[in-house]
């Protein structure tokens, strides 16, 4: 296993900021993260784990030390109690893998298509758009312990999926390194449309949509709103939507929608989410603001993209302007959704 030295990082991202790792890994098996994570504490070094790249801001100053690239490889296909089941390496490319299924006919995924990073990261956010996430069909998770080299496997309820969240990025943050994900689909599935923008994409056809016609469509929709990676298009330029909807009670959605239109979706226990695009922009952030080199998307409020040349310094001043206008007007902190790498707060 080669251990490189001042790495440049930014390639290595959708946004493409940031410095450097100190030092810089390639893990092809579980034997390669093991020999890693040793590497690491013979250095006292801090292990970053890195997979697709698309939902990461890395500091000017960049990583102090050791960054794992996950690049565990391979997709296994069963059948099991009438459902299609994808065993797949942390490391496999995650639109392909979506690609795959509805290649072979499997819902559960569709709405998920286009989606940019890897395996290894959609149980950790729980990766959702469009009406589903991962949590949906996800029936285990096999991870290696970081202090003890150990494999642990996770059933779907073990990994306390919430909205954007799981045990793997709150209560055990830091602690596992994901090696293989296993999904459970729905052989001859009927696709997902129940989001407004599907909807409306398909209004005007009077039979249902096709799995493959439902993955074009969210393709579509996602270029049209610069939230497909596509070459040369300077708002796909970012780390996808930076903030999360926030999750309010009947109350403060209320109070806000006070005399206005806001948008809302049912959540858990009464509460009702809503975009935070909507807020971003009703606090005074259009699609295409420019802040120097960093801006807003034209096509998505909540993208903060990368007009070329851009630092992480300039993308937190942005970041930063946009968390304490929307909370100086709604009383609502955005949270971020882009993991960030090298700084100290």
């Amino acid at each position: 296993m080669n251990f490189l030295e001042n790495v440049p990082l930014a390639p290595l991202t959708t946004l493409g900021v940031g410095g450097p790792a100190r030092f810089f890994a390639e893990a092809q098996n579980e034997d390669d993260v093991c020999e890693a994570i040793g590497f690491a504490e013979e250095r006292a070094l801090p292990v970053f784990v890195l997979g697709g790249g698309s939902n990461l801001v890395v500091a000017d100053a960049g990583c102090d030390g050791l960054v794992l690239k996950i690049a565990i490889r391979g997709v296994e296909a069963s059948d099991r109690s009438g459902k299609k089941i994808f065993a797949a390496g942390a490391g496999e490319n995650w639109d392909s893998l979506v690609a795959r299924a509805v290649e072979q006919d499997c819902a559960g995924l569709e709405c998920l298509s286009g989606i940019p990073g890897s395996v290894g990261g959609t149980p950790v956010q729980n990766v959702g758009a469009y009406g589903q996430d991962v949590s949906q069909t996800i029936t285990e998770v096999v991870a290696l312990d970081r202090h003890s080299c150990e494999l642990c496997s996770f059933t779907n309820e073990q990994c306390g999926f919430e909205y954007r969240t799981s045990i793997f990025n709150t209560s055990e943050r830091g602690r596992w390194i994901i090696l293989r994900v296993t999904y459970a689909l729905t052989p001859h599935g009927e696709p997902l449309i129940e989001y407004a923008d599907l909807k409306r994409y398909f209004k005007e056809r009077n039979a249902s949509p096709t799995l493959r016609e439902a993955r074009e469509a969210v393709r579509e929709i996602r270029r049209s709103k610069a939230m497909l990676i596509v070459e040369g298009d300077e708002d796909a330029r970012s780390a996808g939507s930076f903030f999360k909807n926030p999750v309010i009670s009947s109350a403060d959605y209320e109070r806000i929608a006070s005399g206005a239109q806001v948008p809302k979706y049912p959540a858990i226990d009464g509460s009702v989410k809503i975009p935070a695009a909507w807020l971003v922009e009703h606090a005074g952030f259009a699609k295409g603001l420019s802040r120097g080199n960093v801006g807003i998307s034209r096509k998505h409020a909540l993208a903060i993209v990368n007009r070329g040349g851009a630092t992480a310094a300039e993308v937190i001043g942005l970041k930063n302007e946009i968390q304490d206008a929307v909370e100086a007007k709604f009383g609502i902190r955005l949270q971020p959704e882009p993991v960030f790498v090298g700084f100290e707060n």
